[in-house]
């Protein structure tokens, strides 16, 4: 059979994943796994029948696939393996992808540390109100021109959470022009982001702790409406100028997708636009926040 582009970089992945596990394999002691020395080995690492005893195969169906042999495997035996071979979060995506398996979803975190480098983009955003939320969404960093739209700074730490403050805080409903309307629909994006950390227990608790205080948030809740990210137009009241058109975008700041950076930018067509940019600057605005 003629070779083409398909089976050419198939041959490829086989010999890469026929390489990659070699080379973990070697990178590892028995006694990293509980398992006697054994005596002289002539290879450094683990011997491929050990592999597959404490990955739950056969050794000569460990040995076709170690060797890339054209098989198939399920995602139980990748996770043990990935146990057995001790790999961390990104060799396991990628151990997942040479075997042409779709990786797994990495757990939700809510506890999570922003970039410099990203603390210094939104720093140089001055005209653009911008934020960063984790999963449970805290604002856990803002920028000056955030702060002077959205207060983060005058909450109390524990309080300082987009959500909290959209359904307790009267002047988010303010802020938020045609509240009645934006609120639910940033309530159903939050809920995937609930799904996706269901197993933290501060998530569930904010979510518990809403339903009790406010009768919009438990109401609109129960309804389980789930949208796609909020992106393209929001009208904003800022107090010293009125209702402001803005775009706005959702940008993942952190490779397993726990944190997302929020920029708002008047519209171009805004009447209000040049106004803002000269109002946002002035002096008064504070700094960015951890």
């Amino acid at each position: 059979m003629p070779s083409t582009p398909a089976t050419d970089r198939l041959d490829r992945t086989r010999a890469d994943l026929s390489e990659f596990l070699r080379l973990r394999r070697a990178r590892l002691h028995p006694a990293d796994l509980g398992l006697p020395a054994g005596g002289r080995r002539r290879t450094p690492g683990l011997r491929r029948e050990e592999v597959a005893a404490l990955a739950g195969v056969g050794l000569a169906w460990y040995t076709w696939f170690e060797q890339g042999r054209n098989i198939s495997v399920s995602a139980a035996f990748l996770e043990n393996l990935a146990r057995v071979l001790k790999l961390d979060a990104a060799e396991r995506r990628h151990l997942y992808l040479l075997a042409h398996q779709r990786p797994p979803t990495e757990p939700g975190r809510t506890w999570c540390t922003v970039p410099p480098q990203v603390r210094r983009l939104m720093d140089d955003l001055p005209a653009r109100p911008a934020y960063i939320l984790n999963l449970r969404w805290d604002v856990v960093v803002w920028n000056a021109a955030a702060d002077r739209v959205f207060d983060f700074s005058a909450q109390a730490p524990g309080r300082r959470n987009l959500l909290w403050m959209l359904f307790v805080e009267p002047r988010m409903r303010q802020v938020f022009v045609n509240w009645p309307a934006q609120a639910p629909a940033m309530l159903s994006t939050f809920r995937r982001d609930f799904a996706s950390a269901s197993g933290v227990p501060d998530i569930a608790e904010l979510v518990d702790e809403l339903q009790a205080v406010s009768p919009d948030f438990n109401a609109w809740w129960r309804e389980h409406d789930v949208h796609g990210a909020c992106m393209g137009q929001r009208t904003l009241h800022v107090e010293a100028l009125g209702d402001i058109a803005f775009e706005h975008a959702t940008l993942t700041v952190d490779e397993s997708r726990h944190l997302r950076l929020v920029v708002y930018a008047p519209a171009p067509d805004a009447p209000l636009a040049n106004d803002f940019a000269r109002w946002v600057v002035q002096p008064g605005a504070s700094g960015a926040a951890a």
